[in-house]
């Protein structure tokens, strides 16, 4: 079991619903302002962080509205004062040494609560229609690796010179480093060989998709067992979350997202079109029926109350410490989950031994 306390985050509503988008009870709604008073909604309701996912165009259907990852994360960074923000980042569209200093800017913006979420990309068109080309999936993580060396380095306020495949880097540094820490956290996603490997060697937290227990205990005892010159890994896991007071009704929201769900084939068809086959996420999702985006209901917090905190309390044993959630509709499902889960959560575990911050090594003041 992970020693570190239990944390809840939220994913951002970028691209509107995770469910479902035909849900009368959640239009749709991808704006910034919606996003905004999300997150300062979930800070104020105990939450501690949030992922913005990162595309240029809606993933599924282009004409639909898409936020802004990094514009967003710098807004929302001035507007919080204790939630994490994590920003993903996909390395092709953007050099990492511009990407560097912006996550250095929000990182003193937000007084060392943000961090990098790194994702290989499975969305084609994104990167093709901009002239950037798709690589294959070994070779985009190829690139990703030497991507995130340059951006670590420069992020600890190394004076770098790196020759590479890919990059050129000649006597760069970087100033202000962090006020606050060593340098932002690093998330990695992604669960092929190739990202097992890269998170072993560069990442600070491994975001695994919504599976069953058995399944994920399994990914993170072969990634925890990898030689490491780092501190210890640690593991968040994304999850879709329905909970009622009983299993029943659980069942019945379930199936009702379930049905509406449907309604989006279209959507689900072009998605399917655009994405790169080798994506581990997307087979895992065609192993069962679910609702949400990676791994959704999978990793099975649909149920009562105590059937969903007992769930929780299991994850965090085999090594889980965050869970990234989504809900739908998500604003009075977040606050249901508030309400209901965290205190049963919380009523399980030790007095904390740590402060509850993201913080790589130390946090708090400024060092200069």
């Amino acid at each position: 079991m992970t020693t570190r306390p239990l944390r809840f985050g939220i994913w951002a509503l970028v691209h509107g619903s995770r469910a479902a988008y035909q849900d009368p009870e959640e239009p749709y709604d991808a704006s910034w302002e919606r996003n905004r008073d999300l997150v300062l909604a979930a800070e104020e309701l105990g939450y501690d962080s949030t992922l913005i996912a990162q595309h240029t165009i809606n993933p599924h259907q282009e004409d639909l509205d898409q936020l802004e990852a990094w514009s967003a994360a710098s807004a929302i960074a001035a507007l919080t004062s204790k939630i994490e923000i994590i920003a993903a980042i996909k390395p092709y569209l953007y050099h990492p040494v511009v990407l560097a200093k912006l996550a250095l800017g929000i990182e003193n913006i937000s007084r060392g609560r943000f961090a990098i979420n790194l994702v290989s990309a499975w969305n084609r068109p994104e990167l093709d229609k901009a002239g950037i080309g798709f690589a294959e999936h070994d070779a985009r993580y190829g690139y990703g690796r030497e991507w995130i060396t340059v951006v670590s380095r420069l992020m600890q306020g190394e004076r770098l010179t790196y020759k590479g495949e890919h990059f050129d880097i000649r006597d760069y540094v970087l100033r202000p480093t962090s006020l606050y820490r060593p340098r932002p956290l690093i998330y990695v996603g992604g669960e092929s060989e190739p990202a097992r490997a890269l998170v072993a060697d560069h990442g600070d937290v491994w975001f695994i998709n919504g599976q069953p227990l058995e399944d994920v205990a399994g990914l993170i005892a072969d990634v925890a067992a990898r030689p490491r010159a780092a501190q210890p890994l640690r593991f968040g896991l994304s999850a879709f979350v329905i909970v009622r007071e009983t299993q029943a009704e659980a069942q019945a929201a379930y199936q009702r997202l379930l049905d509406l769900s449907k309604k989006d084939a279209p959507i689900k068809a072009i998605q399917k079109q655009n994405t790169d086959p080798k994506v581990v996420m997307m087979q895992t999702m065609q192993k069962s029926a679910r609702v949400g985006s990676n791994g959704g209901t999978a990793a099975g917090l649909v149920g009562s109350y105590d059937e969903v905190a007992d769930r929780i309390v299991a994850f965090h044993a085999a090594g889980i410490e965050l869970f990234m959630l989504q809900f739908q509709p998500f604003e009075a499902e977040m606050e249901r989950f508030a309400k209901e889960i965290i205190p049963r959560v919380r009523r399980t575990e030790p007095p904390p031994a740590v402060d509850r911050s993201p913080a790589l090594v130390g946090s708090g003041r400024p060092s200069r």
